[in-house]
């Protein structure tokens, strides 16, 4: 198949195969109390209905191609070499083995890879091109353990494989810093995130809690974790003349468009980039040098090539979270009131990126208080740079925020739910804003019944033959992040039939499958007949699938574009039709047409008013950008999560028997989906607080554990019952009602787990992951 033929193939339908049976919402996964939204509402509407994920059929059945399937006439396969020093140059690299290896078409070193320019920097840190303030194969300098050098490229990957094994490479070794401790001796500096400084003070927070009669006061660490989505990572890249097109696993086309021109000095209307499928990104499937690196030896090889990182390959080349070293203190009184609250810690970065673990996030908004002083410093480290990884901050801040307030309720003698609600702030604490919606003490309230908290006994009190067995909770909070970039078309047909066209990925989460259903509802058309174009760079807007905002800023691209759809039917539609002399603002769509919201009789079919303009369609684009009063109010998406843990009184071995997550996010729009999306985000929680650590070799900066088989993620016997609940109140400030729910999942679980197991065994875990070596006292 040529290139031509794939890129055209992949910009068609995406979400094609059979329509899922509409299920109502089983009562017991809600709770009352939800608003409507009047712009989407319907009678009989889609949103609030659980619909199955429009392209499961397609990846049930395999017809479903992601990055590695897009198969290209005379591909070549590609494999890497990585560095195994953390700093300095190459020596000697031999290639001439693999070079006369059996299918090598191609090996390209730094001796002859194309003239690059350096990746620009875009979103808030040089991460998403890897270092993106590095040069990428252009010269003989390392930067650290894992840094690629050789590309091969040959008839197969059976024989790419082989021949990068023959490169033998030596180094000048220069002085690096790969020990933690060694990086804190040379001191830190003050750290930011998203181009904001990371530091908060209101009032002298150091004072009350020295003053305060009741307090906490311990440091909590946390490791460095890898992405490790089903997906690795991969691209099947080609150049047609002198055009580039990449079938890419990743979370922002257009931006990787643009800067892939930048790179090889090209327009941006001479970059596609596609994603169609991602099989998993977490923050992890955004600009790496693989595919900058692929792109480069297509050229020089004058063929398509198929880059596929190996499960090592990812860890060598794609970053992850970084550690911290967090200290909170909490000064309270008797009663429980927070005088003061300290966030304060160390994390690490590199010389090449700006990218810090910013844990004190949650704890802006979090809870309460006299005074505050919240601070991440950074120390530089010779390795790979960090990136983004499912709530980036939040997840691992949480933890020790959490555990803290869990210490501090065991010293004053009140229950820890009990403790968080007398602590609820009225405003956001450090920002002073009002929060547009806020329902923590209704999830709480609900969570604690559903999961019978007032069983929860004293630390060591409940047992069951050899197994301990305790309760613990924690809150968690994300913000709703209002990305701009977002943008929609649609194209709606004499048949009644639309095609939406939005700047987004689906990467397993249901935001497709979403998008139809919004489309749908404010079209006032049958799901089948809508269908939604996504994951390509062609596709007017740039938007980012992260930070939990895809699925709310491309409903509001939808909602607009819609709003510009009513407006330029109505100008087709004239004066012979029964919606004459009305404006845009009297009109909705409904059954097929357009009709007046306060008196429905006046209406009039799409077919209808197109046939008499005589036009076969009409296209809109409109852009969805967050309105500007959003930014006076403080957004955030809550969390109660409750664990029932395990323990081996024995072995000391840690088993969660039960979950419940207890969630406000405003409105669901799609239960089935969102369901899945809390369940898995408490699934990568477990793994976050018993097992997941990549193990560093601090003498020469080399990830030891790269593979599935030495870094441990949770299987299937690892996870237990996972309960889902939810407010479902919709934020009246939102254009849906709604918040993300892809991040919030993940936040709280480490510390509701710590503190099950403290519960259990009156042993506190500070240190993550909670291994059994740590209980054993």
């Amino acid at each position: 198949m040529s290139i031509l033929d794939t890129a055209r193939e992949a910009a068609q339908g995406l979400v094609q195969g059979a329509m899922a049976k509409l299920v109502p919402l089983a009562p017991d996964s809600w709770i009352p109390g939800g608003v409507p939204d009047p712009l989407i509402a319907r009678k009989h509407g889609l949103i609030g209905t659980s619909v199955s994920r429009l392209d499961g059929a397609l990846k049930v059945k395999g017809a479903a191609r992601f990055a590695a399937e897009f198969a290209l006439d005379d591909m070549v396969y590609a494999a890497l070499a990585f560095a195994t020093i953390p700093r300095g140059r190459i020596a000697t690299l031999d290639v001439a083995a693999a070079e006369a290896a059996s299918g090598v078409v191609v090996v390209m070193t730094h001796r002859n890879a194309p003239r690059m320019k350096q990746p620009a920097v875009f979103g808030s840190s040089p991460t998403a091109a890897g270092p993106a303030d590095l040069p990428i194969m252009q010269d003989d300098r390392i930067h650290w353990n894992g840094q690629p050098i050789a590309v091969v490229l040959a008839g197969t990957q059976e024989q790419a494989d082989h021949a990068v094994s023959l490169i033998v490479t030596t180094y000048d070794v220069e002085e690096s810093v790969t020990s933690f401790a060694a990086a804190k001796e040379k001191g830190a500096a003050p750290a930011s995130f998203m181009g904001q400084p990371l530091l908060n003070e209101i009032g002298d927070a150091d004072a009350m809690l020295a003053a305060a009669p009741h307090k906490v006061d311990q440091v909590y660490r946390t490791p460095r974790h890898n992405h490790n989505a089903i997906e690795p990572h991969a691209a099947t890249i080609a150049w047609v003349g002198g055009d580039l097109v990449v079938h890419d696993a990743s979370q922002l086309v257009s931006m990787e468009a643009a800067t892939i021109a930048g790179v090889f000095d090209l327009k941006v209307e001479q970059v596609r980039v596609t994603s169609p499928y991602v099989g998993g990104g977490f923050g992890g499937k955004c600009l790496w040098d693989h595919q900058i690196l692929g792109a480069a030896a297509a050229k020089l090889a004058g063929r398509p090539v198929r880059i596929v990182l190996t499960r090592e390959g990812v860890y060598r080349g794609v970053g992850g979270r970084t550690l911290t070293e967090q200290r909170v203190a909490i000064g309270a009184a008797a009663g429980g009131h927070f005088q003061a609250l300290i966030h304060a810690g160390t994390t690490a970065t590199t010389p090449h990126n700006n990218m810090p673990e910013p844990f004190i996030l949650g704890t802006r908004a979090g809870y309460a208080a006299d005074s505050f002083k919240l601070s991440v410093d950074v120390v530089r480290m010779n390795m790979l740079a960090n990136t983004f990884m499912r709530a980036p901050g939040e997840s691992v801040g949480t933890f020790a925020l959490e555990s803290a307030i869990d210490e501090l309720a065991a010293d004053l003698g009140i229950d820890p739910i009990e403790l968080r609600i007398r602590n609820e702030p009225e405003v956001d604490p450090t920002s002073g804003l009002p929060f547009s919606s806020r329902h923590i003490v209704e999830a709480w309230r609900a969570g604690a019944a559903k999961f019978g908290w007032d069983k929860r006994g004293l630390p060591g009190a409940r047992r069951e033959g050899e197994w301990l067995i305790g309760m613990g909770c924690a809150t968690g909070t994300y913000p709703y992040y209002r990305m701009p970039g977002a943008a929609a078309r649609i194209t709606l047909d004499r048949a009644g039939t639309a095609l939406v066209e939005v700047a987004a990925h689906e990467m397993g989460m249901g935001t497709s499958t979403t998008t139809t259903m919004v489309a749908a509802e404010r079209l006032g058309l049958p799901l089948e007949a809508v269908e939604v174009r996504y994951g390509d760079s062609i596709i007017p807007g740039a938007i980012l699938a992260g930070g939990s905002q895809q699925t709310a800023a491309i409903g509001a691209a939808v909602i607009a574009a819609h709003n510009a759809l009513v407006a330029e039917l109505l100008k087709l539609a004239g004066n012979d039709s029964p919606l004459a002399g009305l404006s845009p603002d009297e009109v909705g769509s409904e059954d097929g047409g357009l009709a007046k919201l306060d008196d429905p009789a006046r209406r009039e079919s799409y077919a209808s008013i197109l046939h008499r303009a005589q036009r076969d369609h009409v296209s809109v684009s409109a852009e969805g950008s967050p309105p500007l009063e959003l930014m006076h109010w403080s957004m955030h998406s809550h969390s109660a999560i409750f664990c029932e843990a395990r323990v081996n009184a024995v072995t000391r071995e840690v088993r969660v028997s039960r979950f419940l997550g207890s969630f406000d996010c405003g409105r669901i729009l799609n239960p089935k989906t969102a369901r899945s999306q809390f369940r898995g985000g408490m699934i990568m929680g477990l793994g976050l607080a018993l097992m997941e650590e990549t193990e560093f070799d601090e003498r020469n900066g080399r990830i030891m554990n790269p593979s599935l088989a030495e870094y441990h993620v949770p299987v299937h016997l690892d996870v237990p019952e996972i309960d889902v609940i939810w407010t479902d109140i919709a934020d009246p400030h939102t254009p849906m009602g709604a918040h993300g729910v892809g991040e919030i999942g993940i936040t709280g679980v480490a510390a509701a787990v710590a503190n099950a197991v403290y519960n259990a065994t009156g042993t506190r875990v500070r240190d993550l992951p909670i291994t059994l070596d740590k209980l054993l006292v």
